[in-house]
């Protein structure tokens, strides 16, 4: 009984599979072990399949690092947006104000800003400034 090839990185084979890389290993191995003697899996098959999973837990890993990257990224996006005016979209319609404040909710940095108007407007996403005065 061989393995299908596996197609795939990441979170899409981690939800089609529900398995990491070791359970992945252990199936390999639990195939070897239970193989028919008589029908055994040829070499270059099984040689191919490892190659496979290696390709998988790489991109696992590079995409787990290209994620912490984008996150420090908005982190740093964020933070230097303290004491700038900007203009924002609000209900739609376009504000401005002084960014006073940055936090993190789920992960995504958002901002609270001071309007002209005095207003406190809180929890305005970095991806709704639209510009960002000097």
């Amino acid at each position: 009984m061989a393995l299908a090839p596996i197609s795939g990185t990441g979170a899409a084979t981690d939800a089609a599979f529900g398995l990491d890389f070791q359970s992945l290993l252990s199936i390999i191995l639990t195939q070897l072990t239970y193989q028919d003697p008589l029908k055994p899996v040829d070499n270059f098959q099984f040689v191919s399949q490892l190659a496979q999973f290696s390709q998988l837990q790489q991109s696992q890993t590079l995409n787990d690092q290209i994620t912490s990257l984008l996150a420090a990224q908005g982190a740093t996006q964020a933070t230097s947006l303290l004491g700038r005016t900007i203009d924002f979209a609000a209900n739609g319609a376009t504000q401005s104000g002084k960014v006073e404040a940055v936090s993190f909710s789920s992960g995504q940095p958002t901002v609270t800003i001071r309007t002209s108007t005095d207003q406190v407007v809180s929890g305005v996403s970095i991806a709704d400034i639209a510009n960002i005065r000097l």
